[in-house]
């Protein structure tokens, strides 16, 4: 509960600052509860994530690089640069890969443009990514603590 109150507040933070900068959005109230659902969703499913890697390491510096592979996903996603601009071996990853789905189904919210199929994908991702987390988190406490 603390890492959905924490990131919630960062996120009122980026979009407080975004607004003073000029950013305007022509999303309504469902389109903004929306964003809010999968903001809070993608915060779950890291921090299940990173309850695996502090179960499963040795040290805080070892719990810390099971965070790489997670940090680069962003880079390699629409998130920046659009995906047909990539050359295709990094293009066939960018486009099935769960940050990619994230970041078009929010940004089409944002901007008020049909969602299609990403928001339906990046909740599959992410609830599949969040169970799977969950069993392996439980599996991986139930064996430390016996």
């Amino acid at each position: 509960m603390t890492s959905l109150g924490s990131n919630a507040i960062s996120v009122v933070v980026i979009i407080l600052v975004a607004l003073i900068m000029g950013f305007r959005s022509s999303a309504g109230v469902l389109s903004w509860l929306a964003i809010a659902g999968i903001l809070a969703l993608v915060t779950l499913v890291l921090t299940w994530i990173a309850v695996i890697a502090g179960l499963s390491a040795k040290s805080v510096d070892g719990a810390n690089a099971f965070s790489y592979p997670i940090l680069f996903l962003p880079f390699i996603s629409s998130a920046f640069v659009p995906t047909k601009n990539m050359p295709l071996v990094v293009r066939v990853f960018a486009n099935n890969q769960p940050v990619n789905s994230i970041v078009d189904a929010i940004r089409s919210l944002l901007v008020g443009s049909p969602v299609g199929n990403d928001i339906w994908i990046a909740l599959a991702w992410c609830l599949g990514i969040l169970v799977v987390a969950y069993v392996f988190a439980m599996w991986v406490y139930k064996r430390r603590i016996s």
